[in-house]
């Protein structure tokens, strides 16, 4: 059912900030960007970094202390994924939410208290296509 790991998303109360010291410390900058969000493809299968603006977390999300983060992971059908988790005992963390053209995001607390993100993201699929791997 997971099928891979597509973005992990960092909230950042100063985005500009955020994204020069993460240009910095990647040593590229974002090749993607839109209001309120920025986000950076690394590593050998390229995953994206995402950051985004704080006042876009959901709430909670930015409470005091460590944590912030919500590792999405590849499915083919949100919603559908969204209501098994919920069926599974999950509890709903930020419904379904269409984030543009190919992007639908979801995420659910697990049982034990662990944030888990789902996404469609065709830019998972875009790369899956140029290594072959769709085909397998």
């Amino acid at each position: 059912m997971l099928r891979g790991l597509t973005t992990v998303s960092f909230w950042a109360a100063d985005l500009d900030e955020a994204k020069r010291w993460y240009s910095e410390l990647l040593g590229v900058e974002p090749y993607f960007e839109r209001p309120g969000y920025a986000e950076f493809r690394l590593g050998d299968y390229q995953h994206e970094l995402g950051l985004i603006d704080a006042r876009y977390a959901p709430g909670g999300a930015t409470a005091a202390g460590p944590g912030g983060a919500v590792v999405y992971w590849h499915v083919d059908d949100v919603r559908a994924v969204f209501e098994k988790l919920l069926a599974m005992g999950a509890k709903e963390y930020e419904g379904p939410v269409e984030r543009g053209p190919g992007f639908v995001t979801a995420s659910v607390i697990d049982p034990f208290g662990n944030v888990l993100g789902v996404m469609y993201n065709a830019h998972y699929l875009e790369v899956l296509g140029e290594t072959g791997a769709a085909d397998a």
